[in-house]
């Protein structure tokens, strides 16, 4: 028997109070990720439950290290208020484990009881992974996000969020509205070595996990592991929204390390903390094997010549994986994660000699609809489908019509209502946020165009230069535009110095010297007219030069404000 993506029946399906339609397995992970502070042992606390990730303290000798800030000051204010429960001791460092939950620090200056100045911890990648979330793949990022973990989802009714796997919610509610509140690192961390932080004996290590600046910590004083590499389900190597690849073969060693270190209690970025030498022994080597399978069977595979649709339904964790949420299909599939593992191996050509030169999309949706019979005879067998527990085929077919150049609402009702069948038969919180997001965009109930195009809203961008905000509208041009065009454009904003040069339909980043013409202009115009709540042409922007330079070049862009 072996762990499975979805159920082909419902029979695993359960109805919540407020109506949810979700799998036994999904909803009972509410259990797992529940709201509790956690005293690991005498002067170690991790608190779960209060956002996406924990936030975890240590008693050091010069005072408390605080591991992780979460998503907002209100997240990590509420964290410092359940440690001042236990505690009053000032937070004396604080420490990220990676870049994802660093967003609240600004509360641990607030509350004023902290060392000053205040030391952060962090690896150097940090800076340079928040720039690159909100700058060139912005849109996508965002809406991977609201896929992923369910932003948009109700709160009652059968499409209503349940929990995003790592945590209840992406944002907590209770923290809204949520300020974002980073500090960058003023201490950056050694790859490998052995430290002082607040006074405690740190042994650090670079392990990256589901990002490239990941460190995990020993503290051997304490018998405590601090950590991102072990979760509270399957370690997600694809996840929905999309991401960077995250190579089995760099996240391996990670984990070992963690056995290697023996602790007494281990801590995790998500999920409760374990206990026991021997348990955490076993539960890890348990982890590292799970994700081992994956590649190991996924690169035999590849060795067998099998396409990628072979081995996602091929290759499956054996049920001994299954016996408890550490290594179950809770957050992503396995058979999403091959998939994965096979495009970061060999690259996105599988051999399937149709996707060596397939044809266009329209055309291919066209004839596959006409050869069925046409439309009324597709939606009629992906109906039919439907009510024999033929999902996947069903899917397939009704995204023919959904996605054909003449879609009916109809054709996108039909898809959704399938979508829908995976969502509530499926353990993974992702697929089923992401599979509900999807349906509630195709019947309309909550349309996701928004997020397909850059809004450079002006909290997302708080934290990027200026220079890189203009230098990321490259990846904006419109070829079509920008045909024949030469022309280099400066930018001054408030006194830093940018440009772009245009040519053979891409915009070079440049410094701005020798420039046609330059615009200068404060960095709050500069946000408004590319968040879109100011046209260019109504904008307080000095041009010095060829104003017809500046017409020019910002019309090669596919951004209304910039052109209007």
């Amino acid at each position: 028997m072996t762990a499975r993506s979805f159920e082909s029946s419902g029979k695993a399906t359960v109805v919540t109070p407020n109506g949810t339609r979700v799998h036994r397995d999904h909803l009972a992970h509410n259990e797992v990720i529940q709201q509790n502070l956690y005293e690991v042992r005498t002067g170690v606390w991790c608190l779960v439950g209060n956002g996406l990730s924990n936030q975890t303290f240590i008693d050091a000798p010069r005072g408390i290290i605080a591991f992780d800030t979460g998503d907002s000051v209100e997240e990590m204010a509420a964290a410092l208020t359940e440690l001042r429960k236990h505690t009053g001791r000032p937070i004396a460092a604080v420490v990220y484990t990676h870049f994802h939950y660093v967003d609240g620090t600004r509360a641990v200056l607030a509350e004023a009881n902290h060392v000053k100045p205040l030391p952060i911890h962090g690896h150097r990648g940090i800076a340079a992974n928040k720039v690159r979330a909100s700058g060139e793949v912005g849109p996508t990022y965002s809406r991977g996000l609201v896929e992923q973990f369910g932003i948009t989802m109700p709160t009652h009714g059968p499409d209503a969020l349940v929990n995003v796997g790592l945590g209840f919610y992406y944002r907590n509610p209770a923290h809204s509205p949520a300020t974002p509140g980073h500090i960058p690192v003023t201490h950056e961390l050694p790859d490998d070595g052995e430290m002082s932080i607040a006074g405690a004996r740190v042994v650090v290590r670079y392990s990256p996990s589901d990002s490239d600046d990941s460190v995990n910590f020993f503290l051997p004083d304490l018998g405590v592991c601090v950590h991102n590499t072990i979760w509270p389900a399957l370690f997600n190597v694809f996840p929905i929204r999309g991401e960077e690849y995250r190579d089995p073969r760099v996240l391996i060693p990670g984990i070992e390390q963690i056995i290697d270190w023996e602790p007494e209690h281990l801590v995790g970025t998500h999920g409760p903390p374990l206990s026991g030498r021997d348990n955490i022994r076993s539960v890890s080597e348990r982890y590292r094997d799970s994700i081992q399978f994956l590649w190991d069977q996924t690169v035999r595979a590849v060795n067998k010549g099998w396409t990628s649709d072979q081995i996602a339904s091929r290759v499956s964790l054996p049920s001994l994986f299954d016996v408890d949420y550490l290594t179950s299909e809770r957050y992503g599939v396995g058979e999403h994660h091959v998939r994965q593992i096979l495009t970061g191996l060999r690259g996105w050509f599988d051999g399937n000699e149709s996707n060596l030169f397939p044809a266009p999309p329209e055309e291919r949706l066209d004839k596959l609809i006409s050869g069925f019979g046409g439309r009324d005879a597709v939606a009629k067998q992906a109906a039919e489908a439907f009510d024999n527990d033929e999902v996947r085929w069903g899917i397939e077919l009704a995204t023919w019509l959904a996605r054909s150049s003449d879609a009916t609402d109809a054709d996108r009702n039909l898809l959704a209502r399938g979508l829908r069948l995976v969502a509530e038969r499926t353990p993974a919180a992702n697929i089923r946020n992401w599979a509900i997001t999807r349906a509630r965009h195709l019947d309309g109930q909550m349309p996701m165009d928004r997020y397909m195009r850059h809004s450079f809203g002006s909290k997302a961008v708080a934290h990027v230069p200026s220079v890189e905000l203009i230098h990321t509208i490259r990846v904006l041009l419109d070829p079509n535009r920008a045909e024949g065009v030469r022309a280099h454009l400066g930018f001054v904003v408030d006194g830093e110095p940018a440009g772009l040069m245009i040519r053979n339909c891409v915009a070079v980043p440049t410094d701005g010297r020798g420039a046609d013409a330059t615009v200068s202009m404060t960095r709050a115009t500069l946000v408004a007219v590319l968040s879109g709540k100011q046209p260019w042409s109504a904008a307080d922007i000095g041009v010095s030069g060829d104003r017809a330079v500046v017409d020019v070049v910002r019309g090669c862009f596919d951004h209304e404000g910039l052109r209007g």
